[in-house]
């Protein structure tokens, strides 16, 4: 046997596989759902992971208005925000973002579950969200996958 037939494989911008993938989120958790979406994102469900690359999968998510949240954290649940301005800090709840658009909400939440740096920044961009069961990215030949069956 070789002596470097274990050798550690990195990968780099040129050798990554980056598939479409489409996620329905119709009745699925909020918090749960995103952090499967986050992983997918960064793409540590593939064996050639590697943390400084963008390696990860382009997601389209579905159905974004018909997530769900437990409990009341529709209103209890308070997100806050600081303009830069005194007196500025604004509050708001999952709720206001839902009015505004489904996608600023779990846009926002994903966000939050991806590295604060310049390739976190870079990954959010991989991200397509869609309130309705339909979406515009069939040229790229999307393959839907069961969120449930992943850890």
């Amino acid at each position: 046997m070789e002596y470097n037939s274990y050798k550690t494989v990195s990968a780099n911008k040129a050798t990554v596989q980056k598939n479409w993938v489409v996620v329905d989120a119709e009745g699925q958790i909020l918090g749960r759902m995103c952090t499967k979406v986050a992983k997918l994102l960064r793409g540590k469900y593939k064996p050639s992971y590697t943390p400084n690359v963008d390696c990860g999968d382009n997601v389209i998510i579905i159905n974004a208005d018909k997530v769900q949240l437990t409990g009341n954290k529709w209103n209890d649940r308070v997100y806050v925000r600081y303009t830069g301005f005194p007196g500025g800090q604004r509050e708001f709840t999952p709720a206001d973002l839902m009015a505004k658009g489904a996608d600023k909400l779990v846009r926002k939440v994903v966000k939050g579950m991806l590295p604060k740096n310049r390739l976190g920044a870079k990954q959010i961009n991989n991200l397509y969200i869609f309130a309705g069961a339909e979406h515009n990215m069939q040229a790229q030949q999307p393959k839907a996958i069961d969120i449930n069956t992943l850890k």
